[in-house]
């Protein structure tokens, strides 16, 4: 049998990093990891192809190699997704899609003739012994949640390692909290379910054993999903890198209730740990209450923040606009938050009503609903009538997001994070990429760009007071320029 995984193109959004990636001469930022696990079920005698749009382009002749052609796709992905499935019906090659996009769109997708709603690893077996006799059914339906124990090392061996900038592992499914405007709980549920510390650190030596020397990006939905199977994996990643050598940065999302585990902290730091996504929304307590985000109302956010720098972990930080609470001052106030924190990387999108959300249903039982989500909260578009006028919302959205990247503005968030971030120096060692990157944004940023005189004063200020961080500060340029560009064309 030959299969064709397909991962459609991501847009242009604040996380593809588009702008950055040609630095450090990289395709692509993340990897297609749901289609690198559903691969891993799939017999191993089979002649397996991958091809991710983000790195490469579909040919005619990739379909027509194929037996079935394997689709995973994100809402943001729909265009993307309905293109491919355009063509295979065109060459007459089946197309079995699944992934966020099918399992929770409001649109049948009567251009996908075969979908997996949900998560697939229960399903596996039954879908490839259908493809065997070549009776595919229209839909094959999650029963229950998969047990992650039965999750096998995904077939990173199908990737071309130099065309991403991160890898991607998972270790936790699913988080304990319920926001109304988050379809996590829909999709994964509310009772995290975790892979064993031993899966994820095969995992992770399958990536060494190959040859990866990069960042790696622990997806979970909420990495403090499972607090003692946290401390337990993080315990097996320090004595993985004692033994082995690895020299690897990790990065992950949790919820901002990290701020109270200081043993939690030092763990992720010895393990390896740099970089933290978090969810904190807003500064307004009536909007936090207002969405269910309670774990974020009985603290000083700026504080929580702030211990987390102290640990060793950079906060990148979700911001939302859009609450039915908001009031005009909304975007300086999250402007000043932003700052005094020193949020350095602040995506703050726009509040969108994804499917099947309890804010969908709300909205929709409110008669406010417009049309549906693309899934990419940092267009300027929103897709319900919001309580705060829509032109002031929109252009008082654009402004904030200019002025948060504004190369003095941002520079300044930088200089707070290298001062409050306990730093022990890079533990990835500099090689010829990097080397390349920073003398290639010395040029670009430097001299082409008009913020070049903002640029010189922070990496003076970098090299004078953080010359530990310095390789941090000139990865911070860098993201900068990426955001200052997607913030330009909103």
């Amino acid at each position: 049998m030959k299969v064709l995984l397909v991962s459609p193109r991501t847009p242009d959004t604040f996380w593809s990093f588009r702008h950055a990636l040609p630095f450090i001469k990289k395709k692509a930022g993340h990897v297609p990891l749901g289609l690198l696990t559903v691969a891993a079920f799939l017999p191993r005698e089979w002649k397996l192809k991958l091809v991710d749009l983000n790195v490469s382009h579909l040919s005619d002749a990739d379909i027509l190699w194929a037996d079935y052609v394997m689709l995973s796709a994100m809402l943001v992905h729909r265009d993307s997704a309905l293109d491919v499935a355009s063509r295979c019906r065109d060459l007459g090659r089946p197309l079995i899609g699944g992934g966020p996009l099918f399992t929770t769109g409001c649109e049948t997708f009567s251009e996908i003739p075969h979908r997996v709603l949900g998560e697939a690893e229960d399903l596996m077996g039954d879908l490839i012994r259908d493809m065997i006799a070549g009776c595919v059914r229209p839909v094959y339906e999650e029963r229950k949640k998969p047990d992650l124990k039965n999750v096998p090392v995904p077939r990173y061996d199908l990737l071309d390692f130099k065309d991403y900038a991160c890898m991607s592992v998972q270790f936790c499914r699913g988080c304990p909290f319920d926001c109304e405007f988050c379809d996590v709980v829909l999709l994964n549920g509310r009772v995290p379910r975790t892979k064993t510390a031993d899966q994820v650190v095969r995992e992770l030596e399958s990536l060494r054993s190959a040859g990866w020397k990069g960042p790696v990006f622990l997806v979970d939905d909420n990495f403090l999903g499972h607090k003692p199977r946290v401390k337990e994996l993080l315990r097996r990643m320090i004595e993985w890198r004692e033994r082995t050598g690895a020299r690897v940065d990790f990065l992950t999302e949790a919820s901002v209730n990290l701020a109270d585990e200081p043993e939690m902290m030092s763990l992720m730091v010895k393990a390896g740990f740099t970089k933290v996504f978090v969810g904190i929304e807003t500064p307004d307590v009536e909007n936090l209450r207002s969405c269910n985000k309670l774990q974020n109302v009985r603290r000083d956010l700026a504080d929580s923040v702030r211990k987390i720098h102290a640990a060793g972990l950079e906060v990148m930080g979700g911001f939302i606009i859009g609450f039915d609470g908001d009031t005009e001052d909304v975007f300086q106030r999250q402007f000043d938050f932003i700052q005094k924190a020193g949020v350095v990387t602040a995506m703050v999108g726009l509040l969108n009503a994804l499917p099947g959300t309890r804010l969908y249903r709300r909205l929709a039982s409110e008669g406010r609903l417009l049309d549906e989500s693309d899934g990419n909260n940092t267009k300027c578009a929103c897709n319900f009538v919001t309580k705060l006028g829509r032109e002031e919302l929109l252009s008082g959205y654009r402004d904030l997001m200019r002025r948060l990247y504004e190369p003095e503005t941002y520079y300044e968030r930088a200089r707070i994070l290298l001062r409050e971030c306990k730093l022990s120096g890079p533990s990835v060692p500099i090689g010829w990429r990097e080397v390349h990157a920073f003398f290639r944004s010395l040029w670009h940023l430097g001299v082409l760009h008009s913020g070049r005189a903002a640029y010189w004063r922070f990496l003076g200020h970098a090299l004078a007071h953080h010359p530990k961080a310095f390789g941090l500060a000139a990865a911070l340029a860098i993201y900068g320029h990426h955001f200052r560009v997607v913030a330009q064309t909103l």
